[in-house]
């Protein structure tokens, strides 16, 4: 029987459990994108709370797609010295940790798949893969592309919204074909051990059915390309789960991609709803954000005791203004 705490390795990468920090945005970086001593402390607490793997939140890999105030950013090599020092806190806790990567706006507008010419895609494409090879510089163990919630690369996936009539749209096969563009400019410019990550929506309430097909379609993709793990995530309610609301569709994908580890995302609350996932389906990794806002410290503490209740009541109050922090945690 797995367990919540089975060692893996995923690539090259050992993890200690199978709890992930999933990306979550914080709202205190710099003006300019640079780190301050707030995120070092945040991820430092994150790393000595007994998490396996963090994600950082999602990093502007261009000087003009900062997508919102306080956003990371990773857009030249000035920021590697302090990434490296970023990296080390949360490795000298024995966690893994990897950069998601994201592009979304250009100048502070959001983008739509019509809104960017095939050359603003050449450069898209190129950007990736110049922040991975940074990121490697600065010690992380991978980069998450992030093509889920919306954002550009989740548009140019789904057959919904995608009506562009060139190489990058019409099919199913041209709209994934930027996401295999990008993963393959990151495996170009990094090394074999580097880990690559990508997160997907499943499902979409406008269209559920259209949604799954477009996410099955490229996950066979990137499977078959090499790709090191699938975060399954999606927009709106999925189920009448009160848990764990994209489990049917992320142990879809781990059955037709069983070579593949399968990370489910959202409201993954009980360690008795998740090892009953672990053990039925496919899916290997759980990846919390507001638990962990609330309880950094929550793994170590269901390392004590898988009864431990999270404090977290999920009402997505967290995202203040000042920097991304549980409403029930002020002094």
């Amino acid at each position: 029987m797995k367990t919540l705490f089975d060692k893996t390795v995923i690539n090259r990468m050992e993890i200690k459990n199978r709890f992930i920090r999933s990306a979550t945005q914080e709202i205190m970086a710099e003006e300019d994108g640079h780190l301050n001593d707030r995120l070092y402390e945040l991820y430092e607490n994150l790393a000595k709370g007994g998490v396996g793997l963090i994600i950082t939140s999602g990093a502007y890999i261009t000087a003009d797609s900062k997508s919102m105030p306080g956003q990371i950013g990773f857009y030249n090599d000035n920021f590697i010295e302090e990434y490296q020092k970023f990296t080390d806190i949360i490795h000298g806790h024995e966690s893994k940790v990897l950069l998601q990567v994201n592009y979304a706006t250009k100048n502070g507008q959001n983008l739509k798949t019509d809104d960017v010419s095939l050359e603003d895609i050449e450069a898209i494409i190129s950007a990736f893969g110049d922040a991975a090879a940074r990121a490697e510089k600065a010690g992380f163990d991978g980069v998450e592309i992030h093509a889920a919630h919306g954002f550009l690369l989740s548009q140019f996936l789904s057959s919904r919204i995608n009506m562009r009539t060139d190489q990058y749209g019409g099919t199913l096969e041209n709209n994934a074909r930027i996401i295999i563009e990008i993963y393959n400019a990151i495996r170009s410019r990094t090394s074999k051990d580097f880990v690559v990550f990508f997160k997907v929506n499943s499902f979409d309430e406008i269209d559920s059915e259209k949604a799954f097909e477009d996410c099955q379609y490229i996950c066979s993709q990137l499977s078959d390309s090499g790709i090191d793990g699938i975060e399954i995530s999606g927009e709106g309610e999925a189920s009448d789960y009160k848990e764990s609301i994209y489990r049917d569709y992320a142990a879809k994908i781990s059955a037709l991609n069983n070579n593949i580890p399968i990370i489910l995302v959202c409201k993954n609350r009980t360690p008795d709803t998740m090892v009953q996932i672990l053990n039925t389906t496919g899916v290997e990794y759980f990846a919390l954000s507001r638990p962990l806002i609330r309880q950094p410290d929550l793994v170590n503490l269901w390392m004590k005791d898988l009864n431990e209740v999270p404090k977290c009541i999920s009402c997505s109050k967290c995202m203040q203004p000042n920097g991304t922090s549980c409403i029930f945690n002020k002094d």
